[in-house]
């Protein structure tokens, strides 16, 4: 696999994760707290779950595959937390 499209699956999981996390603070957990429906959380919460830990593992492949600094890896991991951090990884650090 080359570099350039392990560039590009981690800005596709990078991409899915930010628009899940989306999801679950917007949509999901509203719907829990406001209406009383929590399947959505399950839903939504399981699929983010799963791609917020491809984005680590795929952040810590990128901090080897492009040199990162370790400063760079962990700006990278905590924009996991953030609702809009992984399209500001996207744009800051990943090659384009």
């Amino acid at each position: 696999m080359t570099s350039n499209s392990q560039i590009r699956i981690f800005k596709i999981i990078s991409t899915l994760e930010a628009i899940s996390f989306l999801l679950l603070l917007f949509i999901a957990m509203p719907l829990k707290y406001l209406f009383g429906h929590p399947e959505m959380v399950k839903v939504v919460g399981m699929g983010h779950g799963v791609l917020f830990v491809l984005y680590v593992i795929g952040a810590y492949y990128m901090y080897e595959k492009l040199n990162w600094s370790f400063k760079i890896l962990a700006i990278t991991v905590f924009c996991s937390v953030l609702p809009f951090g992984p399209f500001y990884v996207e744009k800051k650090f990943l090659p384009q």
